[in-house]
């Protein structure tokens, strides 16, 4: 007799395969048949894996169609079989699927338009947090900016894109007036993809701003960071961009290494 381990593992591989085989001598008899039975759980199973990705990606449907989503969302689960008891964790490597999907090769854009929704995914469920009070931030004495790091919004991620996805993401969502083919080698974008109450914004970036936001989020220090913005535009001015990013809420605290200064945020 297999151990409980052993018959979880052959029923969840019955499922993924859609073979009842690998599991009828282990099924009581009686009642329906074995592989009616399972047939069963694999619908439900595959249903409810197609929907939970239809609920993210609903732009990447729109560009290819129900049945090819259908197909690609069935091979997606036996790549990427979920490891979450969270229905909303699941679906975040289906840009990498999608780069390596053979039947999606004629649609270079569409991985990071799988990419940009999940990070619109992300950021919509993300805990709320209130702005970093500015006067806080004053009395960080200016020699701690060595070791000064800003902690950014949960509710934010950053995204560069060969392809004009932001554009593509607003054209396909309900009642979008911009409904012309989009060219999609008309040239990339760097967004910052954040929430504003209950609606997500994408917000376009130069390029130093990008730089600057991403240093950031790497975790390293404003003066690195900066160094990484002077590296793209030597005019950029961190005065205005702090300013910025403190009022809109894309930067809620800091953190230094001096001490007697506690972190913030």
């Amino acid at each position: 007799m297999p151990s409980l381990h052993e018959l979880q593992r052959n029923f969840a591989g019955a499922l993924l395969s859609r073979d009842p085989a690998r599991l009828s001598a282990d099924l009581v008899a009686g009642g329906a048949a074995a592989h009616e039975r399972i047939d069963i759980y694999v619908n439900n199973l595959y249903h409810n894996a197609r929907e939970a990705l239809r609920a993210v990606y609903p732009v990447v449907e729109q560009l290819v169609g129900e049945a090819f989503f259908n197909y690609a969302a069935d091979q997606y689960l036996l790549a990427y079989p979920s490891t979450s008891g969270d229905i909303q964790q699941y679906g975040g490597s289906l840009a990498t699927f999608l780069a390596q999907f053979g039947p999606a090769a004629s649609l270079r854009y569409l991985p990071d338009v799988a990419r940009l929704e999940w990070l619109v995914h992300q950021v919509f469920h993300a805990a709320d947090h209130g702005p970093l009070a500015i006067e806080r931030l004053a009395a960080v004495a200016q020699a701690d900016c060595t070791t000064l790091r800003f902690i950014l919004n949960p509710a934010s991620r950053l995204l560069a894109s060969a392809f004009p996805v932001s554009r593509i993401w607003q054209a396909n969502q309900p009642g979008a007036q911009d409904s012309q083919d989009i060219d999609a080698g008309s040239g990339g974008v760097q967004l910052l993809v954040r929430r504003s109450g209950y609606t997500v914004e994408l917000l376009p970036l130069d390029a130093a701003e990008f730089a600057m936001l991403q240093a950031l989020a790497g975790g390293q220090t404003v003066e690195q960071a900066y160094e990484c913005a002077l590296r793209v535009d030597p005019a950029f001015a961190l005065a205005d961009f702090i300013r910025q990013h403190i009022m809109d809420a894309t930067i809620i605290g800091f953190e230094t290494e001096s001490p007697g200064v506690e972190r913030i945020g």
